[in-house]
């Protein structure tokens, strides 16, 4: 599957994974919630994660990352330099990747 494609979908699973868990942890306000949501699901705070998870990746896991990481993608971000934001494409594609195959456990183990 493309990478950008693969990208799209673990996006909205990422970004639902860490509004779940922000409102399920915290007593917070929503636009406190939602604040907190922006900076983990940015290409910048997706960059961060990844530089920590990097090592934890299988083989299969880290080609996925570098297809993702390398795609051709249709925008540019605005809030983010172009290896954030490349990173966090390569992120994406490999949350994407773990979804689609059904290893939704793996997505648990590696990112929370």
């Amino acid at each position: 599957m493309n990478p950008v494609v693969l990208a799209f979908v673990g996006d909205a699973v990422y970004t639902l994974l860490v509004r779940e868990r922000l409102a399920l942890s915290s007593g917070e306000k929503t636009g406190a919630l939602n604040k907190r949501a922006s900076e983990l699901v940015s290409a910048r705070g997706q960059s961060g994660l990844l530089e920590k998870i990097l090592p934890a990746l299988t083989e299969e896991e880290t080609e996925i990352y570098h297809r993702g990481r390398n795609a051709k993608k249709p925008t540019k971000s605005k809030n983010a330099s172009v290896g954030e934001y490349a990173r966090s494409t390569g992120f994406e594609a490999v949350i994407g990747y773990l979804y689609l195959t059904g290893r939704t456990e793996r997505i648990e183990e590696l990112f929370f």
